[in-house]
């Protein structure tokens, strides 16, 4: 597994490569929260993040690692491919970026097909729907042979820090 964690300025920069596998959503989530910039020691340079916009990057990241998982990497018998996650921290928003090795895909065309298709009744098919509703931007492009780039952008007012 990959890890690196970046500190320094107005940016907070962290990468890890998870299994695709969904019996460790709870380790990415955990990995997820242990980024929150309430939990940083050198509170002096990092953004206060409203935890309404922390819990939705959450949803976010959660949405977005189940579609690599279950999607992206459904055709891999053997050598699952890891997914791939890197979330940074500025000032003002919050980058969010998961790269699988599925097929790619035209996100407007999909988003554009799923608010058509999806009733009150159907069970699934509303990840998307609801990334695109929480995102300021959300894009989803390749980037290099075989892989893809999930990228959901979150921007926030920051909090006032209280001491």
């Amino acid at each position: 597994m990959l890890s690196k964690r970046v500190l320094g300025g107005f940016e907070d920069l962290a990468r890890h490569q998870f299994p695709s596998n969904l019996g460790i959503l709870e380790q990415v989530l955990l990995w997820f929260d242990s980024l929150y910039p309430e939990k940083c020691p050198n509170k002096s340079y990092s953004p206060h993040i409203p935890s309404l916009v922390w819990q939705q990057c959450k949803l976010a990241l959660v949405e977005g690692f189940t579609n690599a998982v279950r999607h992206a990497h459904k055709n891999y018998d053997r050598e699952i491919p890891p997914v791939e996650i890197e979330v940074k921290l500025l000032s003002e928003y919050l980058e969010l970026r998961i790269w699988d090795r599925g097929k790619a895909f035209n996100l407007q065309e999909t988003l554009e097909k799923r608010v058509q298709e999806v009733d009150n009744q159907t069970e699934g098919g509303r990840g998307l729907i609801l990334l695109d509703k929480m995102a300021d931007k959300l894009s989803y492009e390749p980037v290099e042979t075989g892989r893809n780039c999930l990228l959901f952008i979150k921007y926030y007012q920051p909090q006032q820090q209280l001491n």
